[in-house]
């Protein structure tokens, strides 16, 4: 690639980025919500923690000895912090970190 096709790049994320962000503002600012987005907003969270979940647990063989000890304690802690704070993004991105350190870590 040369310059130019990165500058090109470059604006057309810039612009959708935009576009994408300015979105709810200009369609849903003078009327109420449609309720497919109340929806999605009402029930995402909760999709979000079970699709984590499932990606977490997908690969365990728990034929083996002490296997799967990061994934499940990984989940324990999502939802202790979970149960603790009662917000879906702090119990997401901290119980994911936490999950990816014990991955790297152990």
């Amino acid at each position: 690639m040369n310059n130019l096709e990165i500058y090109i790049a470059i604006f057309i994320m810039v612009l959708v980025n935009y576009f994408t962000r300015a979105f709810p503002f200009l369609f849903f600012s003078k009327k109420e919500l449609p309720s497919y987005l109340i929806f999605i907003a009402k029930y995402f969270p909760a999709i979000i923690m079970s699709i984590l979940i499932i990606y977490t647990l997908k690969d365990i063989d728990f034929k083996t000895e002490f296997y799967g000890i990061k994934e499940i304690s990984g989940i324990f802690f999502t939802a202790i912090l979970h149960l603790v704070f009662k917000n879906y993004l702090i119990s997401i991105f901290v119980g994911t970190i936490f999950y990816m350190g014990l991955v790297q870590l152990l």
